[in-house]
C-alpha cells in the first residue's frame, strides 16, 4: 500500500503542475513552423554524424564503437547499422546515399556465413529493415526490376535471410529457438528458452514476405507461433517472461509489458492492422483487459504472477514507453496521454529514462540505471503528436534532444549512457540509434514527411496484377521502426496454398528407396507377361501401377494419376529408376536389365554410366572394395535384399562410459546427450505441411469479425480504418 501511494502522489502533482497551465511552474512553448523545421534540421545533422562516424570508423562491423572510434561485431557480423540504418536515409530524403548503400549491400552481403544469431534481432533489424527499402526504393530514383514491389533484389535478399530462419520453427510447440546458425540451422545444444517476444514478433515481417513473394510459408509459420503464446496463456490471460519452445511450459511466470513480452502485443495490433487479421485484434483487446485488471496501477503498469496476478517487481521500464503509441492506433489517445506525461516526468528527472525506475522509492535501479539511446519514449510522442497537436508534445520531444546532444554527443558519434545518474557514458552506439531514435525524433518535426500522408493522395505503378495505389499513408512500423505500405501487400497477391509437397515426396521415396527396386520389377513382369499387342500392354501396365496405387489412400491416387507423375508408357516407353525418361536403345532391353545395369555398376564400379564414371574411381580409392564383394552378378531381382547384420560390438559397461562421459566439459557433454545425430534437417514445405495438418491451435473465434478493424483510429490511419478501402468484397459480405 505504501508503494502505491506513492504513485498516487506522484501522479497528483503531475497533474497539479499541468493544471497550472502557463503558471509560473511551467509555461508550454509556443512553436511556430520555423522553430519545428530547425529542429527538424538538428536531428539531421545528428543522424548525419552518427551515420558517417560509422562509415568512417566502423564500417563494415555490425556497431560503433563512439569513445574507441572504431567498431565491434554483435548481433551477427553483418554490417548490421548499415542496413538498420538505410530506410532512414530515405525518409530524410538522402537518396543518392541511400541507392550508393542499396549498391554495397547487394554486391557484398552474404548470408550464407557459418555464423549463430539472434532469430529476433536479425527478423526485426535485416529483415526489416529490407524489406523497408525495397518499399520504399521507387521514391528514391533506384532502377527498380519488372514486378516492383513483387519483384526486386532487396525483396529476394530479405526472403533469403527469412529462409534461412524458418528451421527455428521446426519445434513441438511452432514457437522458435531464439538461436540459429545461418548456414546450418538450430546449433547443437541450443536452449529451447526463449522469451515472449522472441516468439511472438514476426507477424509484420515474415506476413509482408508472404504477401509480397506469394509463399504462404512465411505469414503462417508467425501466425503458428502467435496461436501457441494465446494457446498458453494463463487461465487469468496473463503470459509470463520466457517460455521453453519444446514442452510450452513457462520458465519465468512474471508478467508484464515490459522487456522480454513488449513486442508481443504490439504485433497483435500492428499485425491486425497490416494483414487484415481481426482475430489478432480481439486477441489483443482480450489482453488489454486483463493487463488493466492486474497489471495497471494509476497509469503506471507492474509486473505480476501470470497465475494469479499478484504483483511482483513494481518498477517501470524504459521499454515500456511504447505502450502509449500502441494505445494510439486503437484511438484511445486520452488515456495515451495521461500515461505519457508520466513517463516523461522520469525523463525530467534524470535527464534520461533509465532501464529500470523503480515505483516504491521514486529512483533508478542500482542495478539497471543505464539508458542505452532507446528510441521508445519518442517513438510514442511521434504517434501521439500526430494525433492531436499538442505542443506539450514537441516540447517533450525537445527535452530528449537537448538531453542527447548535451551528454551522449562524443567526436566519434553518441554513446550509450552508463548511468542516468551522473550520465556517464558507454561505449557502445547500437543500431536502433539510426534506425528508431533519429527517425522517431525527425518525424515529429517533419509533419508534412510523406510518412504522414493521411489518405489524400497516392502514386499509381503498374504491377503484374495491374494498376496499384501506392504512397496514400498508413505505414505501420516494425518495432524497429522500419515502415511498411500496407497498399503494396495488396499490389501483389494473397499468400499461395503452396504445393503438397508430401504426395510429391511419396512417390520419390516409391521410385528411389532401395526396398522399391520390387516396385519397378513388378511393373516390368507386367509388361513381359501380356501379349504384344500395344493395347494390351498398357492395360496390364496399368492394373500394375494400380496394384501398387492400392495401398495408398485413394485421394494421393488420383493425385498421382492427375499430375502423371509415375509412367509406364513414356516417349521411349522407358523409365530410369529416379523416375526419369530413359532412351529406348538399339536392343531394346527390358526395365529388369535396366535396373540390373545399374546394380551392377553400383557394386563391380563398371563404366555402364559414364557420368559416374570418375565418381565410382573415387570411391573405390577411399573405400577398396574386398575381393569377396567384386565382380557380383546381379541376376532376376524380386525384392531388394537386405544387408546381413553385422557383428554387435562389445561395448563397453555403463557405468564405464557415464564415467568417461563426466570427465568431458558440460559443452561436449550436452552435445552428445542431445538428440542432434537423430534431428532431421527442417524441410520448411513439411513443416508447413505439417502445421497445417495437425492444427494444434483452433482459430480464434474472432477470425471473421473484421468490425473489430473499424477501430477509432487515428487521422494517420484513418484511411485503413475506412471500410471496403482494404477489407474486399468478401470480407465485407462475411
Amino acid at each position: 500500500m505504501y508503494i502505491f501511494s506513492i504513485m498516487k502522489k506522484i501522479t497528483f502533482s503531475l497533474f497539479y503542475i499541468l493544471s497550472l497551465g502557463c503558471g509560473p511552474c511551467l509555461t508550454i512553448r509556443e512553436y511556430s513552423k520555423e522553430d519545428i523545421l530547425k529542429l527538424r534540421e538538428e536531428v539531421r545533422e545528428m543522424f548525419q554524424h552518427a551515420y558517417d562516424s560509422y562509415l568512417r570508423y566502423a564500417y563494415p562491423y555490425d556497431e560503433l564503437r563512439p569513445l574507441s572510434c572504431d567498431g565491434v561485431d554483435t548481433w551477427g557480423s553483418y554490417s548490421l547499422t548499415l542496413i538498420d540504418a538505410l530506410d532512414t536515409l530515405a525518409i530524410i530524403g538522402n537518396y543518392t546515399e541511400f541507392n550508393r548503400v542499396v549498391d554495397i549491400v547487394l554486391q557484398k552481403q552474404n548470408f550464407d556465413t557459418d555464423i549463430n544469431v539472434s532469430v529476433f534481432e536479425t527478423n526485426i533489424r535485416i529483415i526489416g529493415g529490407l524489406l523497408s527499402a525495397h518499399l520504399l526504393s521507387h521514391k528514391t530514383g533506384l532502377k527498380l526490376e519488372p514486378g516492383w514491389p513483387c519483384n526486386g533484389p532487396l525483396l529476394r535478399l530479405a526472403e533469403d535471410v527469412a529462409h534461412r530462419l524458418i528451421a527455428a520453427f521446426d519445434t513441438a510447440t511452432g514457437m522458435p529457438y531464439g538461436t540459429i546458425n545461418l548456414r546450418s540451422g538450430v546449433p547443437p545444444g541450443e536452449t529451447s528458452v526463449t522469451c515472449t517476444a522472441g516468439v511472438g514478433t514476426f507477424i509484420v515481417e515474415f506476413g509482408t514476405l508472404s504477401r509480397l513473394t506469394g509463399d504462404p510459408l512465411y505469414e503462417e509459420v508467425a501466425y503458428n507461433a502467435l496461436k501457441a503464446l494465446y494457446h498458453h496463456r494463463s487461465p487469468i490471460g496473463l503470459l509470463g517472461n520466457h517460455i521453453d519452445v519444446m514442452t510450452g511450459r513457462w520458465t519465468a511466470q512474471d508478467a508484464g509489458i515490459g522487456g522480454g513480452v513488449d513486442s508481443y502485443y504490439e504485433y497483435l495490433v500492428k499485425g491486425a492492422i497490416l494483414l487484415e487479421k481481426p482475430e489478432l485484434m480481439s486477441m489483443f483487446k482480450e489482453a488489454r483487459q486483463v493487463i488493466d485488471k492486474y497489471l495497471k496501477k494509476d497509469d503506471w503498469f507492474v509486473w505480476a504472477t501470470m497465475q494469479r496476478g499478484h504483483v511482483t517487481l513494481p518498477v517501470f521500464q524504459s521499454l515500456e514507453s511504447y505502450w502509449p503509441g500502441l494505445l494510439s492506433l486503437i484511438g484511445e489517445t486520452d488515456t495515451a496521454m495521461r500515461i505519457i506525461h508520466n513517463y516523461h516526468s522520469v525523463w525530467k528527472q534524470y535527464g534520461f529514462t533509465p532501464e529500470v525506475y523503480n515505483l516504491g522509492t521514486g529512483e533508478a535501479s542500482s542495478s539497471r540505471e543505464s539508458y542505452p539511446l532507446r528510441p521508445e519514449l519518442i517513438e510514442s510522442i511521434m504517434y501521439l503528436y500526430r494525433e492531436t497537436r499538442d505542443p506539450i508534445l514537441l516540447q517533450m520531444g525537445e527535452d530528449i534532444l537537448r538531453s542527447i546532444q548535451h551528454s551522449a554527443r562524443t567526436p566519434c558519434g553518441y554513446a550509450t549512457i552508463k548511468d542516468v545518474r551522473d550520465h556517464r557514458k558507454e561505449d557502445r552506439m547500437e543500431s536502433f540509434f539510426l534506425a528508431e531514435t533519429t527517425k522517431y525524433l525527425y518525424l515529429l518535426f517533419d509533419p508534412d514527411n510523406f510518412i504522414h500522408n493521411p489518405g489524400v493522395h497516392g502514386t499509381v505503378i503498374n504491377t503484374p496484377n495491374g494498376e496499384c495505389i501506392v504512397d496514400v499513408g498508413g505505414y505501420i512500423f516494425n518495432t524497429e521502426a522500419h515502415p511498411i505500405d500496407p497498399t503494396m501487400l495488396y499490389c501483389c497477391h494473397e499468400a499461395r496454398q503452396g504445393i503438397n509437397i508430401s504426395e510429391v515426396h511419396r512417390i520419390y521415396q516409391i521410385l528411389e528407396e532401395e526396398d522399391n527396386i520390387q516396385f519397378m520389377t513388378m511393373i516390368d513382369v507386367s509388361v513381359n507377361n501380356v501379349s504384344t499387342n500395344e493395347s494390351d500392354s498398357k492395360v496390364e501396365s496399368n492394373i500394375a501401377v494400380e496394384n501398387i496405387l492400392s495401398k495408398v489412400s485413394d485421394a494421393e491416387k488420383n493425385k498421382l494419376k492427375q499430375d502423371e507423375l509415375i509412367k509406364t508408357e513414356t516417349r521411349t516407353g522407358y523409365v530410369n529408376i529416379d523416375g526419369t525418361e530413359r532412351e529406348k536403345s538399339k536392343n531394346e532391353t527390358t526395365l529388369s536389365d535396366i535396373v540390373k545395369e545399374r546394380i551392377n555398376s553400383y557394386y563391380n564400379n563398371t563404366n555402364v554410366l559414364s557420368e559416374q564414371d570418375e565418381e565410382s574411381k573415387d570411391v573405390e580409392k577411399v573405400f577398396p572394395a574386398k575381393e569377396s564383394e567384386k565382380n557380383i552378378e546381379i541376376d532376376d531381382i524380386t525384392v531388394a535384399q537386405k544387408p546381413q547384420e553385422t557383428e554387435h560390438l562389445q561395448l563397453p559397461s555403463t557405468i564405464k562410459a557415464k564415467e568417461a562421459l563426466k570427465m568431458l566439459p558440460k559443452v561436449i557433454q550436452d552435445f552428445l546427450n542431445s538428440d542432434w545425430k537423430l534431428k532431421p534437417k527442417c524441410e520448411p514445405q513439411y513443416m508447413l505441411e505439417r502445421i497445417r495438418k495437425e492444427k494444434k491451435y483452433p482459430d480464434h473465434p474472432d477470425v471473421n469479425k473484421y468490425q473489430l478493424l473499424l477501430t477509432p483510429a487515428p487521422s494517420f490511419l484513418q484511411r485503413i480504418s475506412l471500410a471496403g478501402e482494404f477489407l474486399n468484397k468478401k470480407q465485407l459480405e462475411i
